[in-house]
């Protein structure tokens, strides 16, 4: 029994520490935090009521989220495996509301609302998170959730149903569709999807869009998913990879082109 909050760690040294301190307000805390920590040792952390283990995965990936994933669900001691986001800061009901809603044969999804930059050097920002911070564009208004909309920032499942899936697969070596991957393969075993008010509020970083400092990983992965699904994910990216003249793309062929210029790189960064 139990619950154990699963995180991974690259850089983010604040985020993780906003991270714990919005476990340590929680009206019902978590019985470990596993952290997997990639590429990076082990970092001094605040004292805590609940155990917090750190697992180093030594790899020559850059972003190996799906292995990353497993490496921290295989460390997990609980019951319920509730994965978040190093960047989210949980609201205090987060714990409650997964622990509440548990059910077996299901993906519970919890909610994300976005910080703007500089809300996280406000004094008491802790205080304000919902009124700091905007809904999710897409998944807000939505009642209940497709497969194809899952998302890893913020979820929960059992660690039976975990294995019953298999985990995420490591064939993605990289950034993106191994969520949806994940989600797809809960669905062939008759897992659904579930939405609750768990609400994680996710911090500003530097990100690009579309995320070209990831392309060939997301062309890689969407390489594997079509291989295996024969249909392709993240399609609004693929499309925009298109149009720059970055790669061919059409619903049965993907072929890589170029690599983006120094100032189409500049052009997509979003500070």
């Amino acid at each position: 029994m139990g619950i154990s909050v699963l995180s991974l760690v690259k850089g983010r040294g604040k985020a993780l520490e906003y991270m714990i301190l919005g476990l340590l307000r929680s009206t019902r805390i978590p019985d470990e935090l596993v952290i997997v920590l990639i590429n990076e040792p082990e970092r001094e952390v605040m004292k805590t009521p609940f155990p917090i283990r750190q697992i180093v995965l030594h790899t020559e990936m850059e972003l190996p989220l799906a292995a990353a994933r497993n490496l921290a669900a295989r460390h997990a001691t609980g019951s319920l495996l509730v994965f978040l986001d190093v960047d989210c800061i949980p609201a205090a009901d987060l714990i409650d509301q997964y622990d509440t809603h548990q059910k077996e044969s299901f993906l519970i999804n919890g909610e994300v609302r976005y910080l703007p930059k500089g809300a996280t050097e406000l004094p008491d920002f802790m205080d304000h998170l919902e009124t700091l911070s905007e809904p999710d564009p897409v998944r807000s208004e939505m009642d209940q959730l497709p497969h194809e909309l899952f998302w890893s920032l913020n979820f929960a499942c059992s660690a039976a149903d975990y294995q019953k899936i298999g985990g995420f697969d490591e064939a993605y070596t990289g950034y993106g569709a191994e969520d949806t991957d994940f989600a797809f393969k809960a669905r062939t075993v008759n897992i659904g999807m579930l939405k609750i008010p768990a609400m994680a509020y996710h911090q500003h970083h530097d990100s690009y869009s579309p995320p070209l400092n990831h392309l060939k990983d997301i062309i890689n992965n969407a390489r594997v998913f079509h291989l295996k699904w024969s249909t392709w994910p993240m399609e609004g990216w693929l499309y925009m990879f298109s149009d720059m003249g970055l790669l061919q793309f059409d619903s049965n062929t993907l072929h890589y082109l170029r690599e983006p210029t120094v100032t189409e790189i500049q052009q997509a960064l979003k500070s």
